[in-house]
């Protein structure tokens, strides 16, 4: 009886592990890296092995984009497998800002729920807390991700450029004091020293925007009072982000599980861990990519020592393109050198070009995805929830995630695979859309509104808009892009 009981615990433990058919799902979503900004895509004047080492054990895309050229919409996008255009409220959410999700949006990771994985979030959210007036700071902070689909999430609750600096886990904030409530608005509240008025006290200057409450020695976006034994060292962020996850992964590595590793690197302020700071040549933002690849290296350690890789999926992204001067004085631009963050293509952080939306995108499965594989086929963040949906083999409600699109064998890099037909770049300065070899870009509105045609088999780099030689071709590109819109 014993040796029989033995085999039925064996084979229930088994049963609810990972398996070919329900593999365990990471998403390693980056911070404003760019194309040009990793080894594999080349890179100059940083080394980043452990995320090359994906590509060389996987899938790399050279056509791989994030939905919006912003964090907050390109994270809606994703988790609910919907443009950011489609609901108000989704640019890039404030520090008070209520959840940017409705408890009522069937989610990616609501959808693996169902298919039995266990789910977490670990990192930035950026998608806002809470409802009504403001997040209640001092209280439970719902609806959030707990509410959304995920069964645990440890959370950097806005961006570490904007206030609270504060970790949540779950519904609260870590480690607050209630005997010192956390206040977090926009009017400094009690003459507090600001990035203005003692910036000869700061240890990273600012350039733009980045000068009121003072913390860690940095001027961030808003004021905030009180919390402080919860309060985050910005060097400390990265490490807590592998600790939270590494821990995770060892509660749940006897079921499937789906972990949302939302790394804050690149974003400002670059504040690395003492250890990675002069690692690169390219200032404190090369020294956030190494950190960055360094935790890419963490979490598939852990794999490796768990024996969980061969039956994990990996897909490693960025929430945007690159920016240099973002708001701080960390000589990303006087460091440049060679170095090109988008790579061959135009444009960055917040624009409708190649540059904002076209991003490293890597994909590792080793019992399924061949090693050492690129390819050009078209595929965005958008459609991650309705791919892992047909992965895993479990459906999708009917009107759930409109835009995700299952591209199994395309993500999987399947000989036949076809890719997306088209791309919506979003961006606060316009909006590009991109049909093979064809690139339409709006930018402005009304009377100042411009679109241009570009030929990225010829003009990679959005350089010469031909919108006047191919007005055919520009006139079938408007009447797709409106009818996405839903304007027409």
């Amino acid at each position: 009886m014993l040796v029989a009981l033995t085999l039925v615990c064996g084979f229930t433990l088994s049963a609810n592990a990972a398996s070919p058919d329900k593999p365990n799902i990471i998403v390693i979503m980056a911070d404003d890296l760019g194309y040009g900004d990793v080894g594999c895509y080349g890179a100059t004047g940083v080394e980043t092995p452990h995320i090359d080492a994906l590509a060389k054990d996987g899938l790399r895309f050279t056509s791989g984009y994030c939905s919006t050229s912003t964090c907050t919409p390109t994270r809606f996008a994703f988790l609910t497998g919907m443009y950011a255009f489609r609901q108000k409220g989704t640019g890039i959410a404030p520090p008070n800002a209520t959840s940017i999700i409705k408890p009522e949006t069937e989610t990616v990771p609501e959808v693996l729920q169902k298919g039995g994985y266990k789910t977490a979030v670990v990192g930035k959210w950026h998608l806002g807390l809470g409802e009504g007036k403001g997040p209640d700071w001092n209280g439970d902070l719902k609806p959030g991700p707990l509410e959304l689909g995920f069964d645990y999430c440890f959370l950097l609750p806005t961006t570490n450029d904007r206030v609270p600096s504060v970790y949540v886990e779950n519904h609260r904030v870590r480690h607050l004091d209630p005997n010192d409530p956390l206040w977090v608005g926009n009017e400094n509240p009690d003459g507090q020293p600001t990035g203005v008025t003692a910036r000869d006290t700061l240890k990273l200057d600012w350039s733009h925007g980045h000068n009121n409450t003072i913390h860690n020695g940095i001027g961030r976006i808003g004021f905030f009072t009180g919390g402080h034994a919860a309060r985050w060292r910005d060097e400390d962020l990265a490490d807590e982000w592998v600790k939270k996850s590494n821990e995770w992964i060892h509660a749940n590595k006897d079921e499937p599980f789906f972990l949302f590793f939302a790394a804050h690197d690149l974003h400002v302020p670059r504040m690395p861990h003492e250890r990675f700071q002069g690692k690169s040549s390219l200032g404190l933002r090369g020294d956030a990519v190494v950190q960055l690849d360094w935790c890419v290296g963490e979490l598939v350690k852990t794999l490796d020592e768990l024996k969980l890789t061969d039956n994990t999926l990996i897909v490693f992204c960025s929430d945007n393109g690159p920016v240099l001067d973002d708001g701080y004085k960390d000589e990303a631009v006087e460091k440049l050198g060679e170095h090109k963050p988008a790579g061959p293509y135009r444009g960055g952080k917040y624009t409708p070009f190649e540059g904002g939306t076209r991003t490293p995108f890597i994909v590792k499965w080793p019992s399924v995805v061949k090693p050492g594989q690129t390819s050009d086929k078209m595929i965005t963040t958008t459609d991650l929830g309705a791919t892992f949906a047909a992965i895993v083999d479990q459906p999708v409600p009917a009107g759930a995630l409109p835009d995700s699109q299952d591209l199994k064998e395309t993500l999987l890099g399947e000989v036949d695979a076809k890719g997306r037909e088209y791309v919506i770049e979003e961006s606060p300065r316009g909006i590009g859309l991109r049909v093979g070899q064809w690139k339409l870009v709006r930018q402005g509105r009304g009377k100042n509104e411009k679109t241009t045609l570009y030929d990225l088999s010829t003009d990679p780099g959005e350089q010469t808009d031909i919108a006047a030689k191919h007005p055919e071709q520009l006139a079938e590109l408007q009447k797709l892009l409106a009818k996405i819109e839903g304007t027409k």
